[in-house]
Order: structure tokens, then sequence, then C-alpha cells
């Protein structure tokens, strides 16, 4: 860095635990436009920076064997600042006290100035953690997480924060941001988010910033992630990771970085996993590759992003209560297959106009290419004769060639996995809808993301109150091409399905309850989203004011390939929506080492095309498989309050308690119809989550401890009717058809209570560091038990209307051969405990004996009744893996 009028100074001294002085590596960044000055403190743990411009700076201090160190220095006088930092032992998680304040980077503010009890982490926390993914981490580490994993693959949960839900599943409400780098990772088709596109090894840093902070643009109803990545100049060096272990898994990963006197900075990482999956059928394929190139100058940093992901996941989710009992591998139906390739450029620029302003901006482009391919049961077919062929079944097999099949007498006794009628069924285009048990669902998404957006950011003081002002600018754009198909065809006794020539097309399915069978979808949408926004912080000697606003204007333009005229049927509709986001929060420190905060915030969500081509009573959808053209959508409207106390004292103890409460206006939520396995979106009044945090972590010597609790109360505030087929407490009749009523207060399915997460890490020897945690998560309701009222009765309800608590013990180890060779081990459920994240009631096609059953019950007034089963997400059991990592 280049010496500048007016300029200050910083004087360092580092010490260890003891007390005794050490040498450490030291890095000090400008905030406002990104440039590094590397040093290393002397033997008595010294150094002086001199000659260092006015403004805002990030400091970093590291050395092996100890938790890195992350400050940040305000240099506004010449008066020297003396700094005096205690570096903790390596077991120790890294200490952050820095948080971005907006996804750009260059406005940084001190943990003790956000207004919320925003949580921080670093790439070494998440190696130490033995997490495969950031969604692992997150749901390890992080306060008020838990995890939903209805897909049933590592690389797709559904996280939940707050009781708010960032998932990769279409049709999931939505209510986290996720921005690496400062480019938003929602996706604009469902704004779902891709687990598996997020390269973990490229991860610096990570904040969690809870309530509604509009800066964070839409979707930000309960949270926001914001992900900076690593570059050459704060990560040199290589690094080399193999491992494997439980569950046929490989993983290889290796990453480099460097950078040189002319300014250039330079960073690669490639990551391969390979899995066979613990349950039947579940192979996992992860390739992801990341790279940097940076140039800093004396008042201007840029960096040119690089990263591609070419993604095979199986994730076999929800399996019937009795099959777990029997066996705890096995699935449903097969195969549930994603493939995900994603290129994705983006190009990040600071600079310094003068010491007091600066700009930053970015450009990006995104293109992700889906597709999907689910074997399932046909729901339509479980009220159906589909055993025995008729007399016209038989005569349309003869006349095709067939023969063997069953000319009388066929049931569910002595057929336990019937097709020859479905496949009559086919041959005379009659039926095939409702006498075909299995379908085979097919989807295939395009997406291009493109944006730009820009900030300015001055730092001053007003009346001798520090004052750090930014205003700035976006503009996203996303281009969506979206096809799903149905093919009809049957199970088989290893629970996959053979598709004939028929498919959901109008023609070749046949018709369903007398209609043509037709859930294709083949939709072309347009996104636009403008925004502009401004948040200012005022400083005062133990206070700190902080005002934010955003508006949003989001248009979506949808065209229909099938019906392109817009009407009923169609998909074809022009939305806009338009909202500004306030927010406001201030924090005070009463004494050394304790600060309080409060703040109000609001946030909005624009209804995704999915919700908008769903919402539609009259015309229900079966997600993934169709959509129909439905009346508008209100967007949603978030409301936050949240205040509390934190404490932190400098390397041996930190705490923080709090409370929070945010009201949705005009949630939108999928609401099951009348059709079995059909629903729609609809606007749903008011819901609320609120609750309180406790977290307390500490420091004795070599050992390090910790914990966090949290409250969450998560309800409807609003009286509602929705379709309760599969909640025994429906008005109708058992079995079939029927609605449940949703009263104020009821609580959300699938939102614990309580969630607790404890760590103890020690470093046992110099060379051997141990971690264990614990993540435990009460009862929850399950999806269909809206109303909390649902229970078994052992012929048309089977199981719980809910999925039990459970508690998870992990461990890890890390022993250091050499000072760049370490051997590591980590074991997840050490306990081998069998436990569930999730539940959802629904009809099912099987019997105890596991066998294919249609109308398993008697007639009621000419109508089969279904039999209804609690399905859940079951955990993963006990594994071990073990690598080597090496670091040049």
């Amino acid at each position: 860095m280049q010496a500048q009028r007016p300029v200050g100074e910083i004087r360092l001294a580092v010490k260890d635990p003891s007390g005794a002085a050490m040498e450490v590596s030291g890095k000090l960044e400008n905030t406002s436009n990104g440039a590094y000055l590397s040093f290393r403190t002397d033997s008595g743990g010294g150094y002086t920076l001199k000659n260092v411009p006015y403004g805002r700076y990030r400091l970093l201090l590291s050395r092996s064997g100890f938790a890195s160190r992350s400050l940040s220095i305000d240099v506004q006088s010449q008066t020297p600042i003396s700094q005096s930092v205690t570096m903790a032992l390596g077991a120790a998680a890294d200490k952050v006290d820095v948080v971005a304040a907006t996804p750009l980077a260059g406005v940084d503010l001190v943990t003790t100035q956000v207004p919320s009890s925003v949580q921080t982490a670093t790439s070494r926390d998440i190696e130490t953690s033995g997490a495969v993914s950031l969604a692992d981490f997150l749901n390890r580490r992080t306060d008020g997480v838990f995890v939903n994993e209805i897909q049933g693959n590592p690389f797709q949960p559904d996280v939940n924060y707050r009781g708010y839900t960032a998932s990769p599943l279409l049709g999931t409400p939505q209510g986290i941001s996720l921005y690496m780098d400062g480019v938003r990772l929602n996706q604009p088709f469902g704004d779902v988010v891709s687990w598996d596109l997020i390269p973990r090894i490229a991860i610096s840093e990570v904040s969690l910033l809870p309530g509604s902070n509009p800066i964070f643009g839409l979707n930000t109803l309960g949270g926001a992630l914001s992900i900076e990545t690593k570059d050459g100049r704060r990560d040199s060096g290589a690094t080399l990771e193999v491992s494997g272990g439980s569950f046929g898994r490989k993983t290889a990963s290796l990453e480099y970085g460097g950078s040189n006197s002319r300014g250039w900075s330079w960073f690669g990482a490639s990551s391969l996993y390979f899995e066979d999956g613990w349950r039947q059928a579940s192979p996992s394929d992860v390739r992801q590759f990341f790279g940097k190139l940076g140039w800093q100058g004396a008042k201007t940093t840029f960096g040119l992003t690089i990263s591609y992901a070419n993604n095979s996941l199986t994730g076999n989710g929800l399996q019937e209560q009795r099959s777990l009992a029997r066996d705890y591998a096995s699935v449903y139906t097969i195969p549930d297959q994603t493939a995900n390739r994603a290129p994705f450029l983006s190009l990040n620029a600071r600079r310094t106009i003068r010491p007091a302003l600066s700009v930053a901006g970015n450009l990006y482009y995104r293109y992700i290419r889906t597709a999907t391919l689910n074997g399932d049961i046909n729901e339509d077919s479980l009220d159906q004769s589909v055993y025995q062929p008729s007399a016209a079944d038989q005569a349309a097999l003869r006349a095709a060639g067939y023969s063997g099949f069953p000319t009388s007498g066929a049931n569910a006794a002595n057929t336990p996995f019937p097709f020859w009628r479905c496949i009559a069924q086919v041959l005379e285009r009659d039926e095939p809808g409702e006498k075909c048990n299995g379908l085979l669902n097919r989807t295939r998404s395009q997406q291009q993301n493109y944006g730009v957006s820009g900030q300015l950011t001055w730092m001053g003081s007003i009346r001798g109150n520090r004052n750090q002002f930014t205003v700035g600018a976006a503009y996203d754009g996303s281009l969506v091409n979206f096809v799903q198909s149905s093919q009809l065809g049957y199970l088989n006794p290893d629970r996959t399905v053979t598709g004939l020539n028929a498919f959901a097309d109008g023609v070749t399915g046949g018709n369903v309850d007398g209609a043509p069978l037709d859930t294709r979808v083949d939709l072309h949408g347009q996104i636009e989203t403008g925004s502009v926004y401004a948040t200012d912080t005022l400083s005062g000697r133990n206070w700190n004011l902080t005002a934010s606003g955003r508006f949003n204007r989001t248009a979506i333009d949808n065209r229909d390939r099938i019906r392109p005229e817009s009407g009923s049927g169609s998909l074809t509709a022009t939305n806009t929506f338009e909202r500004f986001n306030p927010a406001m929060g201030f924090t005070f420190d009463p004494a050394r080492g304790l600060n309080a905060y409060a703040g109000y915030s609001e946030g909005s969500r624009a209804p995704t095309s999915i919700e908008l081509g769903c919402a539609d009573p009259a015309q229900p959808c079966k997600l993934p498989n169709a959509l129909a053209g439905d009346p508008p959508l209100k967007q949603v409207v978030t409301r936050t309050l949240e205040a509390g106390l934190r404490g932190d004292y400098e390397n041996v103890a930190s705490w923080r308690a709090g409370w929070f409460r945010s009201e949705n206006h005009n949630d939108i939520l999928f609401v099951s119809s009348t059709r079995t396995g059909f629903g729609y979106f609809k606007n749903f009044g008011q819901t609320r989550r609120q609750g309180a945090e406790v977290n307390v972590k500490g420091r004795i010597r070599r050992l390090s401890l910790g914990g966090g609790y949290t409250f969450l109360l998560a309800t409807y505030q609003s009286a509602e009717t929705v379709d309760g087929s599969s909640n025994s407490s429906l008005t109708g009749t058992p079995g079939l058809d029927g609605v449940i009523q949703i009263r104020p207060g009821d609580r959300i399915p699938l939102v614990p209570r309580h969630t607790l997460k404890t760590f103890a890490a020690v470093q046992a020897t110099k060379n051997l560091a141990v971690d264990l945690d614990f993540v435990a998560v009460s009862t929850s309701y399950a999806r269909g038990n809206e109303n909390n009222l649902s229970q078994p009765d052992g012929k048309y309800y089977l199981g719980p209307g809910t999925s039990p608590g459970y508690g998870v013990v992990n461990l890890g180890a890390r022993y250091q051969v050499r000072p760049r060779v370490q051997l590591f081990v980590q074991v997840n459920n050490l306990l081998d405990h069998r436990y569930y994240t999730g539940a959802q009631l629904g009809p099912t096609g099987f019997t105890d004996q596991g066998t294919f059953i249609a109308r398993p019950l008697p007639a009621v007034n000419g109508e089969y009744p279904v039999v209804h089963a609690t399905f859940y997400s079951p955990g993963s059991p006990i594994g071990a893996w073990g690598g080597v990592r090496l670091k040049f």
C-alpha cells in the first residue's frame, strides 16, 4: 500500500494464551478497495504499520497450530492505534469480528455494530467440522438451523433457519437468500437453492444474517447467507486432500493460490466426491471447479471468478414407516435422479476514489441445466381395478401377440405387482392413467441468469460521529425454459418402474375421471428485477444507529408453448411486483465487553413462475408434474423484530441471548387439493415465527466448549380450510376426500420447537486435536398435519402425524504428522442412532409385506378408500471416513 495523506499508524502486540509474545503472519486489508499488505510480527510479538491511509481495515492474523483472528480497525486520526491480540490454540474456532453489511464487498461492520444476532464462520471452521457441504456445516454448527432431508441426499437438504427454508425442491416456499461474492444464488425458477453447486472448498468466510434484511433483496424473509470465497493473496500455497470410507465414499480435492509483486493473484480449487450411498440405489457424483484471477493496485482491485459443477445426485427421499421398520435402508420407489450442470462467471471490481469515498461493482453470468427422472407410484391407480384384465383387455393383448396373461382370478393375493391390465389399457388407449400403477416423471430446465450491480460508499463523520453511507443499484435478469412430462408404466418388485408407450399428453394416456390425462408443461419465462438500496450507519463512542431500505421491482413474463394464448388453462401471463422495504436498528455498549441490540426490518418476495403457474384450486397441479394457468398471487411481506444482548471477553468466553419475531403477510403455501396427490399455491393470510436463542462459548487452556439453544414457535395466524385426505381428523369419509380446518395458533409442519447444538474441542497434544459435536432436535408435525390433530387408527391411517425428536453425536480427530502433513478421521452418528429429519402424510400403495395393493379396503358408497400412512426422511446411520491432508 502506498502512503497517502492523511495517514495513521497501527501498533500490534501479539501473544499466546500463556501471555508470551509470539510471531504470527498478518495481512491488513483495506475494505474499500480490497488492497492487501502482508507482514510478520517480530520475536517480541510486535509490529508497527506506518503511513496507513485513513479508512476501515480488516486485520487477519494466523499461525500454524493456532486459530486465526479477523479484526476490524478504523483509522481516522494520526494518533497511533494500539491493538493487543491473544491467539487461541488451534482447537478453538476461528474468531471473526467483521461481517459484510451488503452483498457486494467493501461495506464491513464490526459484529457489535450489527443490530441482529449475526453468526460467522471461516474455512477452518468448515474444514474441522468434517462437513461434506456448506448445508451440512450449517446444520452442525449454526444456531437456529435444522434440516429436513426430504430428498434423501447429503447435497439436497432443505436447510431451515428460524422456520424459513432454502431448498433445492421446486414448490418449497423459500425464505432465505444466498449470495456468493455479491451474486445471488437463489435460482429464478422457484427461488430454489442447489447446495451441490456451492464449492465448499472455495469458501473463505460465511455470514448468516437473521431477519428480513432488505439490503439483501428479494426472498430475504428469515435471513441472508453471505459467502466470501478464497483468493490467492489470503490463501497462498497448495493443499491436497484425499479421503474415503463408509458407503463407498471417495473424495479428493486440490487447491492452489499465489500472488506476485506485480499485483496479480490467482487461486484454483477442484473437488471430487463419489459415493454409493447408504440407502438402496442411491449413488451420487459431485464434481466442482473454482478459479479466481485477481489484480491489486494502489487504489483499485478486480477479480475474475469462474466455477463449474457437473453433478449427478440420487435422493430416494421419503419412505413409508412400515418399510423402514423392516429395512432402514429401503426406498419407496426408484429412481430419483437429479443432474446439474452449471458454469458461472463473475467480475468484481473496487476502487478508492479518495480516502473517504469508494465504489464497488460486479457483473455475472450463470447457466444452469437441470434434468430429473423420478419413478413414482401412480396414486390415481390406488382405488382402481388393476389386477384382472377384462375381456376387451385380453383381446387387445392377444392381438398384440402377448401371452401368459391371466384370464381370470387375478387379485392382490396372487398378483403382488400387477402389470397386464396396464399393458392392455395402453394398447387400447382407454384408461391407462388409472390402471397403470407406475409413473416416470421427467423434468428439464435451462436457466440463464445475468446481472450487474454497483454501490458507492462514503466513510466520514457527522458532528464528530463516524458515519458510513452506502447507496447502490442492481439489475438481475433471467431466461427460463422448463419442460416436464409423465410416462405411464408399472411397478416392479425392486420398486423400479417399467415405462410403456403412454404419456400424460392428452392422447396416449387415455382418461382419468372422464377427462383426458394431460400434465405436460413447456414454459418459457423471462424474469427481470431492478432495485435500488441505501444503508447508513452512524457510530458514536458506544452506540451505533443503522437505517436502510431497498426498492424492488420484479416483472415476470411467462409464455406457454403448449397453450400460447392467454386465458383459462394457459400459463401465458405477465405479472409485476413492486415494494419498498425499510429497516432500522440500534446497538449500544453499556459496559466493556457488553453489547445490546434491537432492530426492525421488512422483506418481501415475489411469487415465482412455478407458483404463478399453480395457483388455481379448479386446476390443481401435481408437483413437479403439472402447471396450469391461474389467478395472480400477491407477494409475501415479512416484518421482523429482534433484540438481545451479547458479551465477549477477549479469547476467553463469549455469549449472546436474543428474542425474535417475524410475521409473514400473504404467505404463499402449497395446499393439497381434493384430487389425490394434487395441490395448488395460494396466499395464506398470516403466519408467525417467534422465539429466543442463547449461545455460550468458552476456552479453558486446551479445551474449547460451546453450545447454543433455540426455542422456535412457528404458527398459522389465520383460519383456513384445506384438503386433508391423509389426515385422520378430516371432515369427510375416512380414506377418501375431505378437508381439515387450520386454526390460528396451529403449528406449521416440519418446524421443531427446540434445537440444541453443543461442541467440545481439545488440543490433546501438540499434534493431536479432537472435537465432538452434538445436535438435538425436538418433535415436529408432519406435512399434511397442518391442524396438528392427525392420529393413527390402524385401518385408514397408519403412523403418527409427527416426526419424533432426535440427537446425533459426531466425532472428529486430526493428527499433525509433520508441519505440512495431517491425518484426519471423521465419525458421523457415533452412537448409530436411527432418526428422521422430517415426515409427511400421504397415501400408500404397499402392504405390510412390501407388495403393491390397490383397493385395499371395501367400498363405501361405491368409492374405494385408500390407506394413508406417515412417510419419513431417514437420517444416515453411523459412518466413518479417514484421509490425509498435505499442505505445500
